[in-house]
């Protein structure tokens, strides 16, 4: 009995790590295509890729995690450009990118 409830204890923790980072993967998606958008520049791929994760401590003082995105784009369809992001928590943090045109 002890090792099946070991297992569903591991099984929610490795769930709501998964959840977690969906949700980190998510809202990088929807941070980038805007910033695309904003900025008139095509956004290649239509996808982040996670490239980093570390533990940070928040404005409040507690320990979080710090994830790293990266993410491509076009001014002209025929360049390549890689976009970064980092987001702590929820909270965007970083940014470098396309820049809005007026």
């Amino acid at each position: 009995m002890p090792t099946l409830l070991v297992l569903m204890i591991c099984a929610a923790i490795a769930l709501a790590w998964w959840s977690a980072a969906r949700d980190a993967a998510e809202r990088a998606e929807d941070l980038g295509r805007e910033a695309c958008r904003a900025a008139g520049v095509q956004w290649l791929d239509q996808t982040v890729h996670a490239s980093g994760l570390r533990l940070r401590r928040g404005d409040d003082g507690r320990l979080g995690f710090e994830r790293t995105f990266r993410f491509e784009y076009s001014g002209d369809g025929q360049d390549r450009h890689i976009g970064r992001l980092v987001l702590r928590g929820g909270r965007l943090v970083a940014f470098v990118g396309p820049i809005s045109r007026p």
